[in-house]
């Protein structure tokens, strides 16, 4: 699963060239996606069962919160990973996405593209984002987080895992729109789980929650623990 995991590729330069469709099916270069500013990008796919569209949300409501308007601020940029996904799917998601969120300049500074196998590798290569497909579960599986690009296409940094806050994506935006690059903290969170006992996908960051939650109780035990141990002598 690791191998999964975003590969910082601060300064890479992106495919500007590649054919991606837009949601009326118009193919056009990666680069006329790109706004004057910092691009946001976020790599999954439409049809995602996990938590491809709950990152999306995660997002929107911290731009939101932020009070970060589009496309003055930023542009975002969704691709799909899946090459058999169409512009209608696109056109779709785009529409829940902007009635959930109401920005007026959603329909200038909100990109959901489609694109062929060699677009869609050639991007992830330059951002180091790594995908697998499952056939038996028929899903991708592939890491979450956010891409923050310069105005002139180059890697500046990334937002990893999912959660986001606003003071985070502002200041990566802020890099971004300055032409700087920053550290990305690694972290792995994955799209995708199954239980094979339920039949039903669930999301793995609920496994982490859980993890964590353990951990906490460990550790307050131990503290308890040396404490009376102390007291003891």
């Amino acid at each position: 699963m690791q191998a999964l995991a975003f590969t910082p590729r601060q300064g890479a330069m992106l495919p500007l060239d590649a054919p991606f469709a837009d949601t009326s099916g118009q193919i056009r270069p990666l680069g006329a996606f790109l706004g004057h500013g910092a691009t946001i990008v976020a790599m999954g796919y439409y049809a995602c069962p996990n938590m491809c569209e709950l990152e999306r949300r995660d997002l929107l409501d911290a731009l939101a919160r932020g009070g970060l308007k589009t496309p003055a601020d930023y542009t975002l940029l969704a691709v799909s990973i899946d090459p058999a996904e169409t512009g209608a799917m696109a056109r779709q998601a785009l529409r829940e996405d902007m009635a959930r969120f109401p920005d007026p300049g959603a329909g200038r500074g909100w990109h959901f593209v489609t694109g062929p196998a060699t677009s869609i590798a050639r991007l992830s290569r330059a951002v180091g984002f790594h995908a697998r497909y499952d056939a038996r579960l028929r899903q991708y599986l592939h890491p979450m987080g956010l891409v923050f690009i310069t105005p002139a296409g180059v890697v500046s940094g990334y937002v990893l895992g999912i959660g986001y806050r606003p003071d985070d994506i502002r200041q990566a935006l802020s890099h971004a729109a300055r032409g700087g690059q920053a550290r990305a903290v690694p972290i792995l969170l994955l799209c995708f789980h199954y239980d094979e006992t339920t039949g039903r996908y669930t999301l793995a960051v609920e496994k982490l929650l859980k993890l964590g939650g353990v951990l906490t109780v460990l550790m307050l035990g131990g503290v308890v623990g040396m404490a009376h141990w102390r007291g003891q002598r």
